[in-house]
């Protein structure tokens, strides 16, 4: 989301205005973040007792949302280079009674060790790296991943300037090609398992494995 912003070398776009960030969200989704949240994660297939990693966790939402779906015995973990960020999901998550650790860092270096999570998620997150940071974030998310591990990417797609929607609007010049999304995960060792259309708000999503079990 486009809100008021910091640039890190190399860490593209960090997200400072929680407040804002959590508005817009209820506005492009008509008060139905949750509802909204819950409709993209139906492309990661979630199962109880897994192990989740949401890279660019904003506000917590789409975490919480994971933490319900694996249930007691699978662990969240949230992770935004945002402090606003991240204390805001910590509050929201404590509000709810649902158990997600949170903390701040990159994704081009995710303070986690390797083989670590069974799914790595990353929504309306990815377009917010320079071009040039976009392998290496590819690359911690294999490094963090299990062998067989999964990944779901969803993001913004192009459209035409004649065509823009109040999202087009709201959100921005920030887009990236779904192309660019399987050419940068394939290069990095992830088979493509899932591609095409979300369905709603112009957004394109990839689900990719590590190779093994």
């Amino acid at each position: 989301m486009t809100t008021s912003a910091a640039k890190s070398e190399g860490a593209g776009k960090i997200l400072h205005g929680p407040g804002r960030y959590d508005f817009l969200l209820w506005l492009l989704t008509l008060g139905k973040e949750t509802a909204f949240r819950e409709k993209l994660l139906r492309f990661a297939a979630l199962k109880p007792g897994e192990s989740v990693l949401d890279i660019g966790c904003g506000t917590g939402t789409l975490a919480i949302a994971a933490k319900r779906q694996v249930g007691p015995a699978g662990n969240v973990f949230g992770v935004d280079p945002s402090p606003e960020m991240i204390a805001r999901a910590a509050k929201k998550a404590r509000k709810q009674g649902v158990e997600v650790s949170f903390r701040e860092g990159f994704a081009q270096s995710l303070p986690f060790p390797e083989a670590q999570f069974d799914v790595v998620l990353s929504t309306l997150m990815f377009h917010h790296l320079p071009k040039s940071s976009r392998p290496e974030m590819a690359a911690e998310v294999r490094r963090v991943l299990k062998p067989g591990g999964r990944v779901l990417v969803i993001d913004t797609g192009r459209v035409d300037r004649n065509k823009k929607s109040i999202f087009d609007y709201l959100h921005g010049s920030h887009r990236v090609d779904l192309e660019e999304v399987v050419d940068v995960f394939s290069s990095a060792g992830l088979e493509i398992l899932e591609t095409g259309a979300v369905g709603m708000l112009r957004l394109h999503f990839t689900v990719a494995r590590v190779p093994g079990r």
